[in-house]
């Protein structure tokens, strides 16, 4: 049985500065990414926008609900029904987006198909679908079987096992395989099959450079990095037939790590020359630019001075 251990009052100010401006750059970082993704789509080369966009929209909607839900619990000391609930039905959706648009921007990369339409572009849109779905019935399971409570550790309500080792079992082994091995399985062969093939193609290899898609090695690595103590910790109860979770640091660092995904992929799309420029360009489009050159109007207005202040040697 799990031992709630209450925050300091240190380490409770510290985690809502570090959530609060986890959430400020998921929001404010992924509102800019979809304005200069639809605003700025003519500025810069998207073949495979598909993927990009639900990935935007699993970020966005993270930092929106889970990460706000979760500095409110730590502010008033928990959380309640049914928003109990749905916190946990929507984080393990937007876990599953995620990790499911990574894929299939990988398998597009590989095959060469852009976001356009086609047979193949309605198989992508499916699969897009499909992670979506995948993560809402995987998350609603708990909540019907009522397996949710409020973890202290996490900083919202998450999957309590108190009875049944099989069903915690069962449950997980389902889930993981097809929301997270699955798609690791397909970024990883993806990712070796476009190593071994760029180095045979220059000119695909040239015109992925240019294209936003060449970013998709730092959004895998990431994603992998930030989740892993989440992975860990499921794994650590796989093993515990007790049914005790993993040590609270462990739980506690799985959500902010979790959470700091949404606020770096942003950052890695600026990583591409020309999305940042589409952005910047964005961002001063409101700023009215100046009718001369600087120095042209200086030098005008010291010619306007000497004119009416210095003496008339004619007079």
């Amino acid at each position: 049985m799990m031992t709630e251990r209450p925050w300091s009052e240190a380490e409770r100010w510290l985690l809502v500065a570090v959530l609060g401006l986890e959430m400020t750059m998921g929001i404010v970082g992924n509102c800019l990414v979809l304005l200069v993704k639809v605003m700025c789509r003519d500025q810069f080369s998207c073949r495979y926008w598909l993927p990009f966009l639900s990935l935007t929209l699993s970020d966005l909607g993270c930092s929106l609900l889970i990460i706000s839900g979760s500095l409110v619990a730590i502010l008033t000391g928990g959380q309640s029904s049914p928003w109990c609930e749905v916190v946990s039905l929507l984080k393990f959706a937007f876990i599953t987006s995620s990790l499911g648009s990574i894929a299939i921007l990988c398998v597009q990369r590989l095959i060469s198909m852009a976001s356009t339409g086609s047979v193949l572009f309605v198989v992508m849109v499916t699969a897009c679908l499909a992670s979506w779905v995948t993560g809402l019935v995987f998350g609603s399971v708990p909540v019907v079987y009522a397996w949710i409570r409020f973890d202290p550790a996490e900083m919202l309500c998450a999957v309590f096992w108190e009875n049944s080792y099989s069903d915690m079992l069962l449950y997980i082994l389902c889930a993981f395989s097809l929301c997270i091995f699955l798609p690791c399985i397909l970024i990883f062969f993806c990712s070796l099959l476009l190593t071994a093939t760029s180095c045979r193609s220059t000119c695909n290899s040239d015109d992925d450079a240019a294209d936003l898609s060449s970013v998709s090695p730092l959004l895998v690595s990431f994603y992998m990095l930030c989740y892993t103590p989440f992975f860990v910790s499921e794994l650590i109860l796989l093993g515990r037939k007790d049914l005790s979770p993993a040590p609270d640091w462990l739980r506690t660092l799985s959500s902010v790590m979790s959470y700091l995904d949404c606020g770096l992929n942003p950052l890695i799309y600026c990583s591409h020359q020309d999305f940042r420029e589409a952005g910047l360009a964005l961002l001063w489009t409101n700023r009215k630019p100046s009718s001369e050159p600087v120095l042209t109007s200086i030098t005008k207005r010291v010619n306007v001075f000497q004119t009416f202040h210095l003496p008339n040697n004619d007079v």
